[in-house]
């Protein structure tokens, strides 16, 4: 016999799997009932009716209770499935606490999440304890198209031409760039740096379809004003970090990023001189979103506590060159052994 719960008026309900379940847990009808608070009656009559429907004998009653037939073995697992399902289904729905009601997917570019997520995370924790909030990293381009097919909810992103086609976005916050040098380069020394000294050297770069890189080209006016610019292609600001500290060349960083250099001490970072150097990070989703006002929330979220961060870190970033120390020489121990 085969079914079509979709349209058949006389199909399963969520009430009569309950009531089997139930049966199947107690061993009698009368329990079932209570615990189901309905009279024993209703209860019984609409699982007689069900069996007579389906031409199957679910149980077998007794005066002393109801027992599982062999089809009704096979009948409460799928039962227990479909409840399992149908819980599933109503957590789903109620998950956050409003304004989210479920599910948020966001996509962050490489170049920020693993310098925003440590900060802003544990405020959106704070905020909204039961949201579930996946998060993927891809680039922007990607982000986008992702965006557009839903297969995300949100992204961060920074602003590009055209970003808001038949999307919304809430800024977040100004990240400033950094120039990266290492600790002996020769523009290490002075407590700015300017953009276009900066891009005349060896301009260490993402690869294409990165935003960065061409954020950086444009901020050091270096498209193709010497081979360098074109010749290191990272794939991470991590790499491009190492190679910074290996003595191969300079980069720009962004802000968040630039923090994580404060334990490198063959890395300094500087400002660049003058204005304009930064990126504009929003946050982005599909125009006609019912959760819009959520998506602000979020944004106010991340916003606060990343620009609180960056405030902190300000002077971290752009002190004077540390006079390297002499390297400490272990002392020679005397003849007697030193107490453990």
């Amino acid at each position: 016999m085969v079914i079509d719960a979709l349209y058949d008026p006389r199909a399963t309900t969520i009430q009569v799997i309950r009531y089997l379940i139930a049966v199947a847990d107690h061993r009698h009808f009368g329990r079932a009932a209570a615990a189901c608070a309905v009279s024993q009656p209703t209860l019984s009559a609409q699982i007689a009716q069900w069996e007579r429907r389906l031409g199957r004998q679910v149980f077998e009653r007794s005066g002393r209770g109801a027992r599982l037939t062999q089809v009704g073995e096979t009948v409460i697992v799928a039962a227990r499935s479909v409840l399992a399902g149908i819980q599933a289904l109503e957590q789903a729905a109620v998950r956050a606490t409003p304004p989210f009601f479920g599910q948020l997917r966001v996509g962050i570019i490489p170049t920020a999440g693993p310098y925003l997520l440590p900060v802003a995370g544990p405020a959106i924790q704070r905020s909204w304890p039961a949201l579930s909030w996946p998060v993927g990293e891809y680039t922007t381009l990607e982000l986008l198209e992702r965006l557009d097919r839903n297969l995300i909810d949100v992204a961060i992103v920074a602003t590009i031409a055209g970003l808001q086609h038949q999307r919304e976005a809430e800024p977040l916050f100004e990240e400033p760039f950094l120039a990266a040098l290492p600790r002996a380069h020769r523009l290490a020394a002075a407590p700015q740096v300017n953009a276009v000294d900066f891009g005349a050297e060896e301009l260490l770069l993402l690869e294409d379809g990165h935003c960065l890189r061409d954020q950086a080209l444009e901020l050091c006016r270096a498209e193709r004003a010497h081979g360098s610019a074109g010749d290191f292609r990272a794939t991470s600001l991590e790499t491009l970090r190492q190679f910074v500290a290996l003595g191969q060349g300079v980069t720009v960083l962004p802000a968040l990023a630039a923090h994580a250099t404060r334990f490198d001490e063959r890395i300094v970072v500087r400002p660049f001189a003058g204005r304009g150097a930064s990126r504009t990070m929003v946050l982005v989703w599909r125009h006609g979103d019912e959760r819009a006002t959520a998506y602000r929330l979020f944004a106010q979220v991340i916003g606060a506590s990343v620009r609180a961060h960056l405030q902190a870190m300000a002077g971290a970033v752009d002190s004077p060159p540390v006079t390297p120390t002499a390297p400490i020489r272990p002392r020679r121990q005397s003849g007697r052994r030193a107490r453990r």
